[in-house]
């Protein structure tokens, strides 16, 4: 009687190793393609980021803002809202070290000279 238990314990036990086996490999499948997806799904979101337009600012008073302290106060709020309205974007403050907060408005050429183009 004891030998018709030995083999049914050892049949029953790599069974259960089976099983058990089988359950952890398809865990790991799934985990791996979760994180698959969750890596698709947020190119597919920094894409739609890229693709979609800026939001929309109130460039006038954006732009006297940012030529408060100029002294040709009418020409820099003139260029500023050239930029801006391209770029939809205006650097903080008054100063030339903010423009790298706007890189669009901070690397804008005028093509005649050469020279930046926005305030």
């Amino acid at each position: 009687m004891k030998k018709q238990r030995i083999p049914f314990f050892f049949f029953f036990f790599f069974f259960f190793f089976f099983i058990l086996m089988v359950a952890l490999a398809a865990d790991a499948d799934d985990s791996q393609e979760l994180h698959v997806q969750q890596q698709q799904q947020q190119h597919r979101s920094s894409i739609r980021c890229l693709l979609q337009a800026p939001p929309k600012i109130d460039c006038p008073s954006s732009c006297v803002v940012r030529c408060g302290n100029n002294w040709k106060n009418q020409m820099c709020n003139k260029m500023c809202n050239v930029c801006c309205s391209r770029c939809s974007c205006v650097p903080p403050g008054t100063g030339q070290d903010t423009r790298h907060l706007c890189p669009c408005y901070g690397t804008m050429v005028n093509p005649h000279t050469g020279k930046l183009k926005c305030p």
